[in-house]
């Protein structure tokens, strides 16, 4: 037991390279990752909920936020959102904020 819960970060991968050019290795991606799910998830709450835009980020921001939360091995994280690598999905988490906020400002400038 003492080893499985001490010695298994200890034996987890480290990732030496994305492969892909200009995106670095994200040491720390899962908790990266959490962060921005959880600031996605609260900057979109700025959007009416009713709006189709509001619903389809919620959900799935949610479902990557509960398999990073269950998954402390990058790899198996990656596996089970089969979205790409999680640098990748770093960069679009913090693009989604980038839209989250021009889709608030748009819908002020707005009326219904």
């Amino acid at each position: 037991m003492f080893l499985r819960v001490i010695g298994r970060p200890l034996l987890a991968r480290v990732k030496q390279t994305t492969g892909i050019v200009g995106l670095d290795v994200v040491p720390n991606a899962r908790q990266v990752l959490i962060e921005l799910y959880n600031k996605t998830l609260k900057e979109v709450e700025a959007i009416p909920a009713d709006e189709g835009y509001r619903k389809a980020v919620e959900h799935f921001t949610r479902q990557r936020l509960k398999v990073c939360e269950e998954e402390e091995d990058w790899e198996v994280i990656e596996k089970r959102l089969a979205c790409g690598q999680v640098e990748e999905l770093i960069e679009e988490a913090r693009d989604e904020l980038t839209l989250i906020g021009k889709m608030i400002v748009g819908s002020l400038g707005c009326s219904r």
